[in-house]
């Protein structure tokens, strides 16, 4: 392969990491420890409502059937009270079912995402933000679009005028967690066609009783007389590490232990076109409008969601649809030839997207998937002017020309391991850790660039504001790249300044940025904390008047509250040394005072 191991790639991440003396800048990539009691904690918590539970996982379970005077209709919600607004029902149903032309007898699983229509209060806001903070960036919720996770069944039916039988049973979530929800579906839905509604609530009440879905856990979940073992990964695992779910005493009661909640097999939906994995490693890294024209919408969510992932551990911060329709209310968006395609991915299957899309830039045609040992001929790229229907040969079609040169290696490798008949789930793996170095070998120069814009520890002064952090200045940056580039990592030659400076105009780009500019900036806000926490501010007190010590009081309980609204990434015993101190400033002051300042804040 073309790049160096992943010892190498840790030891590079590493070295961005190294703090010294105070005159050493502060890294914002350095290790946070779990929160204390992260990964203990049992869910007992009075403050969660009936319901809860059952939300933290999914919003709803519909059922979408076929009506010969109305067409696709919802026609089963559970729980009952949950709700959606009539778009995100029309949504649904549309997504829920494949396109006439596919052609899917038998069962069919594929999952969609599309736009929530409007914002939705939630009774479990802190909850969610706690699993959001310890999850993985690709696996945090979706803040502004459902996933759809559906299972489809058409079978012959003379009974019925139409002759078939048509349904999908779909869980809405927002959550990621593609394995883990389609898993879910192959114990519910086949119940559920045999004994329809109850099975819908028995399945409900069973989900209602899982714990919450708390990153770095062993989740045991028992659902129609299973239980699924499954863990949630953690931003603190090594990225390219599968930590595996730990064995108990009580395992002899699990049916189900799913190694992956999320991930898709890269190898079986790269396969037909693993001679241009670079290239669209590069497409998608680049955040450009790529369609993808599959024969079934299970191809095509599998597709559009390893394209997406191939550049793990960063994410993909623009639009993407697994499964999309021409019913979709974004079609006319998205079709528009008055304006350039968007930074999107689509998955489609209707044969008229490919006149509708044939201006779009990068169009990959995907044919029926190939078992992962059938050999795949080698195919050059193809102009766009070839594809003329949805019929035409499988392919990529694309003028465009990659900064970086080929890797043939990796090539010889995945060719070798079919002629070998290696395992899938070996070649899979293969192709997965090519990805994440490659991804890891683009991301190092910018982490380094990034820790360097964090002002010096010494520049922090607990009585006034935290220091900004520097701007992020491309010239700057290139600059470095020269002695600290990707070729410390990298075998790959190429254009490499060229796809840095198209990166930093991408949505992937900035979407990575304002995280990791808010990372730092919690950082800062947690060092003026402990730096505060060091003060002896008795003395400030005695310095200073009454009317400034009560100043002082309240702009403590804003950090205060600030530290555990943010959940700063403070030391232990920081939050309980803070409030001592503002207990003992408070009993230094006049009786009338106190207890005015006793009173909790106002957030």
């Amino acid at each position: 392969m073309a790049l160096q191991g992943s010892e190498e790639i840790q030891e590079q991440l590493a070295e961005t990491e190294d703090v010294g003396d105070e005159d050493v800048r502060i890294s914002p990539a350095e290790e946070i420890m779990l929160p204390v009691g992260a990964g203990t904690e049992e869910d007992t918590d009075p403050l969660l409502l009936p319901w809860d539970r059952f939300s933290a996982w999914l919003h709803c379970i519909c059922v979408v059937g076929f009506d010969l005077e109305l067409g696709q209709a919802v026609e089963v919600i559970y729980p009952h009270h949950s709700k959606l607004s009539e778009k995100e029902k029309t949504s649904i149903c549309y997504l829920s079912f494949p396109d006439s032309n596919s052609g899917c007898l038998g069962d069919t699983q594929f999952c969609f995402r599309f736009r929530q229509a409007s914002a939705r209060k939630s009774s479990l806001g802190c909850f969610l933000d706690q699993f959001d903070r310890d999850a993985p960036v690709c696996l945090k919720r979706d803040h502004g679009h459902y996933y759809g996770y559906v299972y489809f069944r058409q079978v012959r039916d003379k009974s019925l005028k139409r002759g078939y039988f048509q349904k999908s049973l779909v869980l809405i979530s927002k959550l990621p967690y593609v394995t883990f929800f389609h898993s879910l579906l192959k114990l519910i839905a086949p119940e559920y066609f045999e004994k329809q509604e109850p099975c819908l609530e028995a399945a409900c009440n069973d989900i209602e009783r899982w714990p919450m879905p708390y990153p770095g856990r062993n989740l045991c979940l028992p659902v129609m007389g299973t239980v699924m073992k499954v863990r949630i990964p953690t931003c603190y695992d090594k990225p390219g590490t599968s930590q595996m779910v730990q064995s108990t005493q009580a395992d002899n009661l699990v049916s189900i232990v799913l190694p992956s909640i999320h991930e898709v097999d890269l190898f079986r939906c790269f396969h037909p076109v693993f001679f241009h994995i670079q290239m669209l490693w590069e497409l998608v890294l680049l955040g450009e409008a790529l369609v993808v024209m599959a024969p079934s919408p299970a191809e095509s969510s599998d597709t559009v969601l390893a394209l997406v992932s191939c550049i793990s551990p960063l994410r993909y911060c623009s639009d993407f649809r697994p499964y999309f329709t021409i019913h979709d209310s974004e079609f006319k968006e998205y079709t528009t030839r008055t304006q350039a395609p968007p930074s999107v991915v689509l998955g489609v299957t209707n044969p008229f997207f490919a006149k509708t899309l044939q201006h779009w830039p990068h169009i990959i045609r995907i044919g029926d998937m190939k078992q992962a040992g059938d050999t795949v001929k080698q195919m050059k790229v193809k102009k766009l002017k070839n594809l003329k229907t949805l019929d035409s040969k499988p392919g990529v079609y694309s003028a465009y020309k990659p900064f970086l040169n080929k890797d043939e290696d990796i090539i010889k490798q995945l060719q070798k391991g079919v002629q070998q008949k290696r395992p899938s789930a070996a070649q899979n793996a293969i192709l997965r850790r090519y990805f994440l170095e490659l991804t890891q070998s683009f991301i190092i120069p910018l982490e380094r660039y990034v820790a360097s814009l964090m002002p010096l520890q010494k520049s922090i002064c607990p009585w006034k504001s935290p220091p900004l952090l520097r701007p992020f200045l491309q010239e700057e940056f290139m600059k470095t790249l020269e002695k600290a580039g990707p070729q410390l990592t990298s075998r790959l030659k190429g254009d490499w300044i060229g796809l840095y400076k198209q990166f930093l105009r991408c949505p992937n780009f900035d979407g990575w940025f304002r995280n990791r500019k808010r990372e730092m900036m919690q950082k800062l806000e947690a060092l003026h904390l402990e730096a505060l926490c060091e003060e002896d501010l008795q003395v400030r007190v005695r310095q200073h008047t009454e009317v400034e010590a009560v100043d002082l009081v309240l702009k403590l309980k804003d950090k205060l509250m600030q530290a555990e609204r943010e959940q700063l990434p403070v030391k232990p015993g920081t939050i309980s040394k803070l409030q001592t101190h503002i207990d003992s400033v408070i009993l230094a002051l006049p009786e009338d005072l106190q207890g005015i300042l006793h009173k909790p804040s106002t957030p």
